[in-house]
């Protein structure tokens, strides 16, 4: 019983010593990093689904790293290794697919939300205001046999 604390303590520490290690790229510029860290923050890991492969531990997310660090290397540009990567993994691995005829209602579904959604607000505002004002108000007669009723009731 006298080593239980410490061999707890060692159980929590194997965890930090498993721990994998990210990889580290060199880059001749800082300008170069941020671009190499924009493209692998906009490009989806096709393993975790909604995971970025800057963020993803996955052996699939490292490869594409490697990919885009590889290409960055031989002079591609943006376009291309993002193409290179949706030519390998499909249009999945972009955040931001581009419009074109298949995405069209994917970008324009919002607009079409909104727009429908104010239709709809407007009509049932517009059906509340002209119930309101088709409502007959009480006679006089009315109103004092009402009071009447509320009177009797009080007592």
């Amino acid at each position: 019983m006298r080593f239980l604390p410490a061999i707890l303590v060692l159980l929590m520490l194997s965890g930090i010593a498993r721990a994998e290690v990210m990889a580290v790229y060199d880059f001749d510029t800082r300008a170069e990093e941020q671009r190499y860290r924009d493209l692998i923050a906009e490009l989806r890991c096709p393993k975790c689904q909604n995971q970025n492969i800057a963020d993803s531990n996955s052996p699939i997310s490292k490869d594409m790293r490697d990919q885009v660090y590889r290409l960055m290397k031989n002079g591609a540009t943006n376009d291309e290794i993002v193409g290179d990567l949706v030519g390998r993994f499909g249009e999945f691995v972009q955040y931001k697919p581009p419009v074109d005829k298949r995405t069209i209602l994917l970008w324009g579904f919002p607009a079409i939300a909104v727009v429908g959604g104010v239709l709809i607000v407007a009509g049932v505002a517009m059906r509340s205001r002209k119930r309101d004002q088709g409502e007959p108000t009480l006679s006089q007669e009315e109103k004092a046999r009402a009071r009447q009723m509320l009177a009797d009731k009080d007592q």
